[in-house]
């Protein structure tokens, strides 16, 4: 085999010389890995996690721990730069989890255990307005946690039951608490007192329809939904914006609760219950037809008001004088009269106070021991008994029968008195 010229071998052996003779001073570096060019040192970059607030709980701390932990990871991946140089892994050591473990001391989540208790016993005392069955109400509970609201059952009868001719005390305590919480999510909750009271109003309205009837025999037998009043208010044009009457009312004409007829009126309410009938703001033609047989025929109207029971029961034992009979009325119809005399009248006319009214109305209150008890229904009918000569003469002239008429009396108007 030939050997290799001696010019070769020099040359190879004097690149080993030279390798083996280099100073270790001038030796190139070795390459750096990436991670430990860019990080310093470990106590310039670890970070301190912030200690925890005490008012931050729930949702808000999971957040926060997360955050933490997924930095942390982040800062122990291993980069795919790095070789195998155990310099270049001493460059950069990762934070400690001892330091971040000091943070989340059990001194620190003392307080903050102790801040969600106060919270959560805060929610138990409820103000009104912030029941938890009403929408919107925050319950602070967590997820997967529910309340159960049992829904209130009607108020028990008690020693008193309910009967259909009486008015039992129960439905005073409801509207009393309508009264006190007037908006539509009470009612919601509380709808079997409603109902309660509401079927009580009803069937002694239905007693009563019979007991009017005999005082009354132009007033038809009709069902009570036919002659109560809604508990709605009509709130579209009123600066008032509860949604419910604090009252149950009904009416009895000749068509029921509505109609041209005069009527006859009873409003149930705790301390403000009421009696009454005649024309509440009749429309014009109707309001002319009552001025023209007061300007011609002013002693019909002035008969039934001198009346001895009338004036008993609804002017306050008035004494028979025509002059304070007919003051007494004009008092109670005076709150939307007219302040000047009526178009077609002369201000000097002798009966110019009735000319002026707009409503022609007799009532009086009644308090509640009247209208509570057995005897309610008997007081109540007997009112109305009274009312009737006054309600025959408002229909008598706004709703004449065929076969009458007011103008049938003599035509001098009051020569007649």
């Amino acid at each position: 085999m030939a050997r290799r010229p001696p010019r070769q071998q020099g040359s190879s052996a004097s690149t080993a010389a030279n390798k083996r003779a280099a100073s270790p001073y001038t030796s190139t570096p070795r390459r750096q890995s990436k991670r430990g060019k860019f990080q310093q040192s470990p106590s310039a970059t670890s970070k301190s996690t912030p200690k925890k607030s005490q008012y931050f709980t729930g949702e808000h701390d999971k957040i926060m721990e997360s955050e933490a932990v997924s930095e942390s990871e982040i800062e122990n991946e291993e980069s795919g730069y790095e070789d195998e140089d155990e310099d270049g892994a001493s460059l950069a050591s990762p934070p400690s989890e001892s330091d971040e473990e000091d943070d989340y001391s059990a001194e620190e989540a003392e307080p903050r255990k102790r801040a969600v208790r106060k919270s959560n016993g805060a929610t138990s005392k409820l103000t009104k307005g912030q029941e938890l069955w009403r929408p919107g109400v925050k319950t602070g509970l967590e997820p997967g946690q529910e309340v159960i609201i049992r829904i209130p059952k009607a108020r028990v009868a008690g020693k008193t039951p309910y009967l259909d001719g009486t008015i039992h005390p129960n439905t005073f305590l409801f509207l009393e608490d309508l009264a006190r919480n007037n908006d539509r999510e009470w009612l919601k909750m509380h709808d079997a007192d409603y109902r309660a009271s509401k079927k009580d109003f009803d069937t002694f309205v239905e007693c009563l329809t019979e007991k009017i009837i005999e005082k009354d025999e132009t007033i038809p037998e009709l069902p009570a939904k036919d002659l109560t009043f809604r508990i709605y208010r009509d709130i579209r044009f009123s600066p008032d914006p509860t949604p419910y009457k604090i009252y149950f009312s009904s009416a009895w004409s000749r068509t029921g609760r509505k109609g041209p007829y005069a009527a006859y009126y009873v409003q149930l309410q705790p301390g403000a219950s009421f009696v009454g009938g005649g024309l509440w703001m009749p429309e014009a033609q109707p309001l002319a037809l009552l001025r023209r047989d007061v300007d011609r025929h002013s002693h019909r109207i002035k008969a039934v008001l001198t009346d001895a029971r009338l004036r008993k029961e609804f002017f306050g034992g008035l004494q028979k004088d025509e002059k304070k009979a007919v003051k007494a009325f004009v008092a109670k119809n005076n709150e939307n009269a007219l302040k000047t005399k009526p178009k077609g009248f002369e201000a000097d006319n002798k009966n110019i106070d009735l000319l002026r009214l707009r409503n022609y109305t007799i009532g009086r209150k009644m308090i509640d021991e009247e209208v509570l008890g057995p005897t309610g229904l008997t007081r109540i009918a007997d009112l109305i008994g009274i009312l009737t000569p006054f309600i025959t003469y408002l229909n008598s002239v706004v709703m004449p029968d065929a076969n009458s008429s007011a103008d049938d009396d003599d035509g001098n108007g009051d020569n007649g008195e």
